[in-house]
């Protein structure tokens, strides 16, 4: 009798196994493989917009201590539970005291805002999240400061006593002629005024001032001292102004940190075109994000659209190039949406979940770094498409319990996702959210995914097939995508591309379907990926 009821629990251990991993049978290569948690700074990033992911205490805003509830579900510490989303990095956005729901206007750069804590409860956070192994970067905003900052204050009323040489300083206060039309300002009386192009309630820092400079080391120093793991660094497209080489400036900036804390890590907003990107990345600054790939207007959502696998796969490789180019270590930074965009899922949704499934193989099996926008892997839609403040709505825990959290200007009654929030995806094996899970699994089970460089276009002679290999550390994998939406599709691996080929991981959207690979003849089925490696590699 004890003998039946052990196997009997071995086989229910074995399905729960095959459930949480998103697997169609024992044969998974995924459920096989074992997981390793990243020691570098190749990183699965999941972006929070603090005040609306979960509110610990019932005010109405989300919170530090909020978020540490969670942390669970981000990453409980084990890359093989399969327990948990797999997160190894976060962003958090502007956590500084400010008057403002965005807090992108920082009246203190060296506390918290108490409607999201205290420094002990950040500390707190650091401190759970490096004992789960993940990363932590808080956004930083030297572009511009809230006109409440006592430094700016200060400076203020020192212009209209004729005193220059002061908080001035810190600041891109001129006279009126300085300024061309086209530049906003912020009028302090007299013949001056200050640069403030977002807002007039953000009058802009002057980069190019040395007091401007010792001010920014010590905030790094605070912050690195605390156990921030790096920085996200807001509008970096701006730092370039009349007297301030932007990249003179980041470069300064990069070097400083990392003077300080010699793993830190750097990416930057800018939000621009390809040579703009390219002219910071001089700076050695870690990661940019990829803007022209990302957003319902994208590239990666416009190809999709369009199945053309081999044009996306094409143009990635070729953006990832240029910047190499010009800094050989620069780690991309890939991502769908965030909190200044429509979500993807306005735009993915009525195409199926399969659509939404495939859309994050995509973006996340790409080299470099992978960022996702909270809510995201359950599929969280903007309620409206105009105004910030509807991208960046309450994380759904629970469809069937929804957080009552104000975001500014939209009140706190929002749609569920199509799919139930968390807790409700977490029971189907084919949900979003657990495709997330596998997707990770996989990267984590390959670090050549992240790491890597793509090394060439795999040309299937078929437009909707995207593929590409990545090598790193002499192990190579090739990458294969169909795009599309109707046709499955059989390809030919040689052992010309990958010898003694085996499917590594498959990421197969329709729970009904599956991938395979034998004599050298690969059946993949719509919206699919898969990652094949050499046999003898895949058994090390």
């Amino acid at each position: 009798m004890k003998k039946r009821i052990l196997s009997v629990l071995l086989c229910l251990t074995m399905v729960c196994g095959c459930v949480l991993a998103g697997c169609s049978g024992s044969n998974d290569p995924v459920a096989q493989k074992t997981a390793s948690a990243s020691k570098d700074k190749y990183r699965n990033f999941y972006e929070i917009f603090v005040q609306s992911f979960c509110d610990s205490d019932g005010d109405g805003t989300g919170d530090l201590q909020g978020i540490i509830s969670k942390l669970d579900y981000l990453n409980d510490g084990d890359p093989n539970s399969g327990d948990d989303l797999g997160i190894d990095g976060i962003w958090l956005t502007p956590i500084m005291p400010s008057s403002s729901y965005h807090k992108y206007d920082v009246e203190n750069y060296y506390d918290i805002d108490p409607a999201f804590g205290s420094l002990e409860t950040f500390d707190k956070l650091i401190e759970e999240c490096h004992s789960r192994g993940i990363n932590v970067i808080i956004d930083l905003v030297l572009n511009h400061i809230s006109s409440r900052n006592p430094l700016f204050t200060q400076a203020a009323m020192e212009v209209t006593e004729g005193k220059l040489d002061g908080n001035a300083q810190y600041f891109e206060i001129h006279k009126n002629d300085y300024f061309d039309s086209e530049t906003q300002v912020l009028a302090l009386g007299g013949d001056y005024s200050c640069e403030a192009n977002f807002s007039l309630e953000m009058p802009e820092w002057n980069l190019n001032s040395e007091k401007t400079r010792e001010e920014f080391n010590k905030i790094v120093q605070f912050w690195l001292g605390r156990g921030v793991d790096g920085f996200r660094l807001d509008a970096c497209k701006y730092y370039t102004n009349k007297t301030t080489d932007g990249t003179e400036f980041l470069t300064w900036f990069v070097e400083n940190c990392r003077k300080i804390k010699s793993d830190v890590y750097i990416v930057g907003e800018t939000w621009s075109d390809d040579s703009d990107i390219a002219e910071l990345y001089k700076s050695k600054i870690d990661s940019q994000f990829a803007f022209k790939f990302a957003t319902t207007s994208g590239t990666i959502n416009e190809f999709i659209n369009t199945q053309k696998g081999k044009g996306l796969v094409s143009k990635v490789k070729s953006y990832d190039s240029k910047m190499a180019e010009v800094y050989p270590d620069e780690i991309n930074a890939m991502f769908l949406s965030n909190h200044d965009q429509i979500r993807i899922a306005n735009s993915l949704e009525s195409k199926g979940l399969n659509c939404e499934k495939f859309a994050a193989s995509v973006y996340m099996l790409f080299p470099g770094n992978s960022f996702t926008y909270y809510g995201e892997e359950i599929g969280m839609t903007s309620p409206n498409t105009t105004g910030d403040a509807n991208y960046r709505t309450p994380m759904v825990f629970d469809s069937d319990n929804m957080q009552k959290i104000n975001v500014q200007g939209i009140g706190d009654t929002f749609d569920p996702p199509t799919y139930g929030g968390v807790v409700q995806q977490q029971k189907d094996s084919d949900s979003l959210l657990n495709f997330y899970k596998r997707i990770i699994k996989v990267k984590l089970q390959n670090p050549e995914i992240s790491r890597g460089r793509i090394t060439d276009i795999q040309d299937f002679g078929d437009d909707s097939v995207g593929a590409f290999f990545t090598e790193y550390n002499g192990e190579k994998l090739l990458i294969v995508h169909n795009f599309d939406s109707e046709e499955a599709k059989t390809l030919e691996i040689t052992d010309d591309m990958i010898k003694d080929a085996v499917i590594a991981a498959d990421l197969v959207t329709n729970k009904n379907e599956k991938a395979e690979l034998k004599d050298g003849k690969l059946s993949l089925p719509v919206r699919s990926s898969v990652v094949i490696r050499s046999k003898a590699e895949e058994s090390k």
